[in-house]
């Protein structure tokens, strides 16, 4: 399996990039968390705890509590590829959670 540079990629560091995305959409922090919260099953604290640890992608889907099993119903075009066509489970997951963010296209340009 292809290690991409975005696995190491420190989650905290990308996280006030939806934020500020969102934001300028109308939309809010705790939605962007609610959103996160409900594709990886982390409580608000545990998602705090997380972004403190500055953990990387590849961790923080890792120590996942519970990805939601709905998340395969996640379907579109993000960067250009098919999200329901990407074979490595953890870009599968690091895309699902970008085209939740959509249209932010936050992380398209990290291969």
């Amino acid at each position: 399996m292809t290690t991409h540079k975005i696995y190491k990629m420190s989650f905290s560091k990308v996280y006030p990039n939806y934020i500020a995305k969102a934001e300028k959409k109308g939309r809010t922090k705790s939605e962007v968390d609610e959103i996160i919260r409900w594709l990886t099953g982390y409580t608000q604290d545990e998602l705090e705890a997380q972004l403190e640890k500055q953990v990387d992608f590849e961790t923080f889907f890792a120590e996942a509590p519970q990805l939601n099993p709905n998340r395969v119903l996640i379907k579109g075009v993000i960067c250009g590829v098919r999200v329901e066509e990407i074979e490595d489970p953890l870009m599968q997951n690091i895309r699902y959670l970008d085209k939740l963010m959509v249209p932010s296209r936050i992380l398209c340009n990290v291969r």
